[in-house]
């Protein structure tokens, strides 16, 4: 099976094996050696000197992790919104009580910098900007360096918290916490990181940490007060996904090895080499030139030509799984390319397309 949805994705041979190593007392050394480890990886990628929290939950819990832990009932928040990931933030903060307003651009283009320093201005205060950094379901990244300058710049000394969502993005797309004035940035190990699901991971900067002094959203399992008191000595609250870690430890050593910047590099050339791959087998790109992710392209289908019977023909005749339209409307496939992942996956796709989109 070609698995070509953006997350899960595939595991390297040496994930594979350290995920199927045998439990070990998560209160014990070993795990302690383990976690310390991974954290102090992970905070290279991240390029924070803030703390770093795991959380035991699929990345949508790492975003109500940031929500919760960093605003109370009624708190006035930003969404900025390119996508059906950006609506799930806005969505997460209205069901815990939060007021709501959305900065959105069409489907298919990236938040523009400017915009949302004007709805700061003018629409403010706000207690917190929420961000997706990289947009699985239109194949756009947004600038996030650029949204925090416009928001500094517009809100000055009073800026709101930036919460952002990098799930999709962080380990294949940089992104500097501390150097972009990122309070909250939320990643999952089944993306770039190619380790199974099941782990969130969260850095938290100082602003972030007094705003989780007055933050009076109900919380318990991901309290990150209790996961930095625990953290302190390289364990978790409650009891992790220790495969999970596992997993994760096997591939930042390898990502570790190579380097940061390698890993940027590469999934740089790989997102080149899929865009181009897909226009020659007869698709259109979705996402707006400039913005187009790294780590999944969004391809429209040729007029006629449905995507629900291309995602079925790949699957049952090629062993082919992409994903399918997020955008309404849209005769849309997305191919994911991040992490474990090589020029013949992805040239498997294209001579399937092409024999597919020949026969209409």
């Amino acid at each position: 099976m070609n698995l070509r949805i953006p997350g899960p994705t595939p595991l390297p041979p040496d994930v594979l094996e350290a995920v199927g190593q045998q439990m070990i007392n998560h209160r014990g050394p070993e795990f302690e050696a383990l976690f310390a480890e991974v954290t102090d990886w992970l905070k290279a990628f991240f390029e924070t000197q803030q703390d770093v929290l795991l959380l035991t939950c699929s990345g949508t819990g790492g975003l109500e992790a940031a929500i919760v832990n960093t605003l109370s009932p009624g708190d006035r928040v930003l969404a900025v919104t390119v996508g059906a990931f950006g609506d799930r933030f806005a969505e997460i903060a209205a069901a815990h009580g939060a007021e709501v307003t959305r900065e959105e651009a069409p489907m298919g283009c990236a938040a523009d910098p400017a915009a949302v320093g004007k709805a700061v201005a003018e629409q403010g205060p706000f207690a917190a900007v929420l961000v997706t950094q990289n947009e699985t379901s239109t194949g756009v990244t947004n600038d996030v360096q650029a949204i925090s300058a416009a928001i500094r710049s517009a809100a000055g000394k009073g800026a709101p918290l930036l919460l952002v969502d990098a799930i999709s993005g962080l380990g294949a797309i940089r992104l500097q916490a501390d150097a972009w004035n990122c309070d909250v940035v939320v990643t999952g190990s089944q993306k770039a990181w190619m380790a199974p699901p099941g782990m969130a991971m969260v850095s938290v900067g100082a602003r972030a940490w007094r705003a989780y002094e007055r933050a009076r959203m109900p919380r318990y399992y991901v309290d990150f007060g209790d996961a930095r008191k625990y953290a302190e000595r390289h364990q978790t609250p409650a009891t992790p996904a220790v495969s999970v870690l596992y997993g994760l430890h096997a591939s930042l050593r390898g990502m570790i090895a190579q380097g940061p910047s390698a890993a940027y590099a590469r999934h740089e050339a790989i997102g080149e080499y899929c865009r181009r791959g897909l226009v020659e087998a007869g698709c259109t790109l979705f996402a707006q030139e400039g913005h187009r992710s790294n780590t999944v392209t969004a391809a429209t289908l040729p007029e006629g030509v449905r995507a629900a019977k291309v995602l079925e023909a790949l699957r049952t005749r090629y062993g082919i799984i992409a994903g399918s339209t997020k955008a309404p409307g849209v005769e849309m496939i997305r191919v994911g390319h991040m992490g474990y992942v090589s020029e013949a996956d992805l040239d498997a796709v294209f001579g399937a397309l092409q024999e597919i989109l020949r026969e209409g």
